[in-house]
C-alpha cells in the first residue's frame, strides 16, 4: 500500500500506536498501518485527531485535502523539505539562462510527441476520426518542427506553438468520445461534462504527485522554467507533468471506451455549476487510478532526477543528489 484514500462521511481518525484507527458512531471501524503509507487523500468532512497528523508529518508522509464532491484542491501537508538548500539555489540561478529555455523545449516536444502517439494509435481503431486526427497530427508535426529553429529565449513564441499544437489536437481527442457525453472542448473551472471531469480530477492528482516527488529531491515546485511565475502556482510541478498529460488523456479515453464509466457515474451541481463523479464512482476511481499511477510515479522521479542532475551539472555529478 503507497496511498490511503478517505472519502467517507462522519468518520474519525485517531492514532493508535503505528496505525491509523477510523472510528465512526458505532466504534472502531478498522485500521491502517502507517509505515507502508507515502500518500493520504482526504476527500471531504472528516475528523483528524492531530496525533495522525503528526505522525504523517514525521514519516515525511504527504497529505492532500479534497472536498467531497468536486474533487477541488483545497490543501495539503508535508513533512520536512529536502536538506539539500544548494540545489535550490541553482535552480533559481537558472531561471534567466538559455539552460531553462532549452529544457522548456524539450519538455514541450516531448508533451507533443506523446500527443502524436496517441492519436496515431488512435487512427487504427477510430477510422471514422481520421479526418480530424490527420489534421491535428499535421499541426503537432508542424509545431515539432518549428519549436527546432525557435531563438533562444523566445519563450512566447514556444508557448504559442503549444498552445496551438492543444488546440488541434483536442479538436481530434473530443471527436473520439460518443456525442451522448457532451464532450466537445476542453473545460476546466467547472468541468462541464463527464469526459472533463475526469480529466480535470486526473489532472489534479498527477499535479500533486509531481509536487511531492520535485519537494522529495530538494526543488522547489513554484519555480518553473516552462510556465510562468505565479503566485501560489507550483510551476515547476506544471512543468514536470506535460508530458505525462497524453499518458492521462489516453487512459481517460480508454475508461469510458470499455465503458468502465458511464454518464450514469457522474452528477451535475444543482446549486453550483458543474458535472461530478459519484461517491461510488470516486470509489472505483481511486483503486483504477492506483493501478494506472504505478509506473507513472517511478517515471515522474526519473524524470524529476534527470533535472535536478543537469541543474547541478556544472558543480556536481549525480552521486551529490541523495
Amino acid at each position: 500500500m503507497g496511498t490511503l484514500y478517505i472519502d467517507r462521511k462522519d468518520v474519525e481518525l485517531r492514532l493508535d500506536g503505528d496505525a491509523i484507527a477510523f472510528y465512526t458512531s458505532s466504534g472502531r471501524d478498522g485500521m491502517v498501518p502507517v509505515k507502508p503509507l507515502k500518500r493520504v487523500v482526504i476527500s471531504g468532512r472528516i475528523l483528524v485527531d492531530t496525533g495522525v497528523l503528526h505522525k504523517l508529518a514525521d514519516e515525511n508522509i504527504s497529505v492532500i485535502f479534497l472536498s467531497g464532491k468536486r474533487q477541488k484542491f483545497k490543501g495539503r501537508l508535508s513533512g520536512r523539505i529536502h536538506n539539500n538548500g544548494y540545489l535550490r539555489i541553482k535552480q533559481y540561478e537558472r531561471v534567466s539562462t538559455p539552460f531553462a529555455f532549452k529544457w522548456a523545449c524539450e519538455l514541450v516536444s516531448a508533451k507533443l510527441t506523446a500527443q502524436r502517439s496517441l492519436l496515431t494509435g488512435v487512427l487504427k481503431r477510430r477510422p471514422d476520426c481520421r479526418r480530424d486526427i490527420v489534421r491535428a497530427l499535421e499541426t503537432i508535426e508542424n509545431s515539432l518542427n518549428k519549436i527546432e529553429k525557435i531563438e533562444t529565449g523566445d519563450v512566447g513564441r514556444l508557448r504559442g506553438l503549444e498552445g496551438g499544437a492543444a488546440s488541434a489536437y483536442f479538436s481530434a481527442y473530443t471527436a473520439l468520445f460518443p456525442q451522448s457525453l457532451g464532450f466537445t472542448k476542453r473545460v476546466r473551472r467547472p468541468p462541464e461534462d463527464p469526459a472533463n471531469a475526469m480529466l480535470s480530477l486526473t489532472y489534479t492528482m498527477l499535479h500533486w504527485e509531481g509536487v511531492r516527488e520535485v519537494e522529495i529531491m530538494g526543488l522547489d515546485p513554484l519555480i518553473g522554467y516552462f510556465h510562468d511565475f505565479e503566485y501560489g502556482r507550483e510551476s515547476l510541478a506544471c512543468d514536470i507533468i506535460e508530458p505525462f498529460r497524453p499518458l492521462v488523456d489516453g487512459w481517460i479515453w480508454y475508461l469510458f471506451r470499455q465503458r468502465i464509466f458511464t454518464s450514469r457515474d457522474f452528477t451535475t451541481g444543482k446549486e453550483r455549476p458543474g458535472c461530478y463523479l459519484k461517491k461510488g464512482g470516486r470509489k472505483r476511481y481511486y483503486e483504477l487510478y492506483e493501478d494506472w499511477v504505478r509506473n507513472i510515479r517511478s517515471q515522474l522521479v526519473i524524470h524529476i532526477r534527470e533535472l535536478a542532475r543537469r541543474i547541478l551539472e556544472d558543480e556536481y555529478g549525480q552521486d551529490n543528489l541523495s
